[in-house]
């Protein structure tokens, strides 16, 4: 391996963590808002949007500052951080898909999710 490929990886591998951070707090941004828009004494379905909505934004919160922060986890730590954040925020999507309005959430969900994928895929 050259220098040239070792530092072209490295910036692409910088890129994509920056790129997960990134997904993750525009997540937690969308899940906290719409958590905040449900009426706190609503239906079951409401309660459960709200519930998911607020651990979703919590998880996506840890998770950007897991890749943002200078830490002593392992990349085995990450994975297992990033494979968390991948599922609450897929099962997240699920629940605001049935609701009008909560549609932009759900794409963030996706997005984070897809991102997450992406950055364990340049974990070796």
């Amino acid at each position: 391996m050259t220098t040239t490929t070792s530092q072209q990886e490295l910036f692409r591998f910088l890129e994509d963590r920056f790129a997960c951070a990134q997904a993750c707090t525009e997540t937690a941004r969308a899940c906290a808002l719409r958590a905040s828009m449900v009426d706190p004494d609503g239906t079951e379905e409401q309660e459960l949007l709200r519930r998911k909505g607020i651990m979703c934004a919590e998880v996506c919160d840890a998770t950007c500052r897991v890749l943002s922060e200078e830490n002593h986890l392992d990349e085995a730590g990450i994975r297992v951080q990033l494979e968390w954040c991948r599922s609450v925020c897929l099962e997240c999507a699920q629940v605001m898909d049935r609701h009008a309005g909560a549609e932009a959430a759900a794409k963030a969900c996706r997005e984070c999710a897809q991102a997450c994928t992406d950055f364990m895929a340049t974990l070796h």
